[in-house]
């Protein structure tokens, strides 16, 4: 925890929130920052032996950067209030996926938890509300746009890598480790081509699809 950012005092959060909707995309990156601990807070009660830790906080850090695209801070909450609902959202969905990849899947089979300790069943994720359908919407539309970003790419390499770990089109979502494997090269060596390829597509990517 001691290598996020503290967050954000409720004026700052307020300065930032409106200097990103006046353009400044610095602004954006200082709100992310600074609530990544509340990512890696999320992710604890979803980690487990068989799913990597780096990977949850890659999934739990995009639904942080929906949240803060999507936030509405006139309607009162807190930037953080939001953020948990999109983190756990998107956990929710790769959770999703894997129930998808079983071929023997109980609805009432417990998945996880929520913030009281309650167990969440693939049944409970499955009865979603008009707010979530409405945010998977969202997080749709920034993979297809996403990909049409990856299609730009020079390197194949570098371009299969981005496809194969986030899912774009016929792949399914691969852990770093996975893709080591297929593609013959070391987990760190993945780790670094996706944060070069990802750093390309940031400025593309952050315009939105639209």
């Amino acid at each position: 925890m001691q290598s996020f950012e503290k967050p954000l005092r409720p004026e700052e959060e307020k300065r930032y929130l409106e200097k990103y909707r006046e353009g400044d995309r610095s602004a954006r990156e200082k709100l992310i920052e600074h609530n990544l601990r509340l990512v890696a807070h999320i992710v604890k009660k979803y980690h487990s032996p068989e799913r990597d830790l780096d990977d949850l906080i890659s999934i739990g850090t995009i639904g942080l950067i929906k949240a803060v695209n999507t936030f509405d801070q006139t309607k009162g909450k807190r930037l953080a209030t939001y953020a948990a609902r999109c983190i756990d959202n998107e956990l929710l969905m790769m959770l999703r996926q894997e129930k998808k990849l079983s071929r023997e899947v109980s609805l009432y089979e417990p998945v996880g938890t929520d913030q009281e300790g309650n167990h969440i069943s693939l049944m409970d994720i499955l009865c979603t509300d008009d707010m979530e359908i409405v945010e998977q919407y969202i997080y749709k539309s920034y993979l297809q746009y996403l990909d049409m970003a990856v299609e730009s790419l020079d390197n194949e390499r570098d371009r299969e890598i981005i496809l194969m770990r986030y899912g774009l089109r016929q792949y399914r979502p691969h852990t770093q480790k996975e893709v080591a494997a297929v593609m013959n090269i070391s987990r760190s060596y993945v780790s670094r081509i996706e944060k070069r390829t990802l750093q390309k597509l940031k400025d593309v990517y952050e315009q939105g699809p639209g």
